[in-house]
């Protein structure tokens, strides 16, 4: 039997708070999760590991036996091997610290820890009715001959419990759209495996104006629930791919554009591509610099959850110069020249 160490399992420390041990776990078993890693035998152990130590870590009365227990596990089987609570006159005799009976299944005034786990009776539907806890966890947390610390009744490794009413747990699914999805919005279809092995399939709305990063819950659609629970929650985690001719900035996009020399020198108008697919007309004042930028106010993304507000769109105009020049051209282009350089030299003057 291995000592568990609970506490590294879920990377923090013997002084972490409830709510530090819960965000660690919930990050741990969004990572580990079966439906995240299909498969994968090596994620699916790391997924038993760290439930067992948030089934253990997250109760306080276990926690506290836990911490008790510390290095001197080791000492628990020499007072079993002395006939358990049987043997705990020798045991003592020998310099025993404290009645390790109260490890056995239950506190020394015999009173059961009814606290609700949010791991061992999810693992065993996902995994089947092996027990999905390791050795150490049955021995210090379990009796094998009668009540675990949790109120459920185990014969060696499989189980005759009665089953709980409880939620299912919470799914997250990752979806990868195009930037005009995420301006219009759209619908995708789904296919997702459940914890008994049948696939179903979903179709799911994303709403104009998500972003990388953002969440889009359906609720119900997550795992079932245990013994006429609800159902939990889906979470879709959103990544909006690059769009080469737009890059976007919170709901603000931003994009270059071309416009004939001519129209930057006398005025004119140049096109503007939107995410949508529209085409816009700009007007270009004279003497408009090369690089300067016009904003369109109401052009970009949609704000999401506060439709029809949009951000701006911006566009940054530089000159489109004529690969090549007839000589005509060439001898009027010249001309300016030489005329630039002397209003140039008058101005110095």
């Amino acid at each position: 039997m291995e000592f568990q160490d609970y506490y590294a399992l879920l990377g923090v420390p013997k002084t972490a708070s409830e709510k530090e041990i819960r965000s660690a776990y919930r990050k741990l078993a969004r990572k580990h999760h079966p439906d995240v890693n299909p498969g994968n035998s090596e994620a699916e152990e790391k997924f038993k590991q760290i439930n067992e130590a948030y089934e253990v870590l997250s109760d306080p009365d276990k926690r506290k036996k836990y911490d008790e227990l510390g290095s001197r596990w080791r000492e628990y089987d020499q007072w079993q091997a002395a006939g358990g609570a049987g043997g705990a006159a020798g045991a003592a005799g020998r310099g025993q610290p404290f009645d390790w009976s109260q490890y056995a299944g239950g506190g020394q005034d015999g009173a059961r820890y009814e606290y609700r786990s949010v791991g061992e009776d999810d693992l065993r539907d996902l995994f089947g009715d092996d027990a999905p806890f390791s050795d150490f966890f049955e021995t210090f947390f379990s009796s094998s001959s009668g009540e675990p610390a949790t109120g459920r009744r185990t014969t060696g490794r499989t189980t005759g419990r009665r089953q709980t009413q409880r939620s299912g747990s919470d799914l997250e699914h990752p979806v990868e759209i195009s930037l005009a999805e995420a301006f219009s919005g759209t619908a995708i279809e789904l296919s997702l495996r459940s914890p008994d092995g049948k696939t179903r399939k979903i179709e799911v709305k994303i709403p104009p104006g998500v972003t990388t990063g953002s969440r889009v819950r359906v609720k119900n659609q997550g795992n079932p629930g245990l013994a006429g629970g609800k159902a939990g929650d889906l979470y879709l985690v959103v990544a909006v791919r690059p769009d080469p001719r737009f890059e976007r900035r919170g709901d603000d996009l931003y994009t270059k554009i071309r416009a004939p020399m001519t129209a930057m020198l006398l005025g004119g108008e140049a096109r503007v591509p939107t995410v949508a697919g529209r085409t816009l007309a700009l007007t270009i004042p004279a003497g408009t610099q090369d690089g300067r930028t016009f904003r369109l106010r109401g052009q970009g993304m949609p704000r999401l959850g506060k439709s029809p507000a949009r951000g701006d769109l911006h566009a940054e105009v530089h000159a489109q110069l004529p690969e090549r020049l007839s000589a005509r051209e060439r001898e009027l282009v010249e001309e300016l020249a030489k005329a630039w350089a002397a209003a140039e030299g008058a101005s110095t003057r």
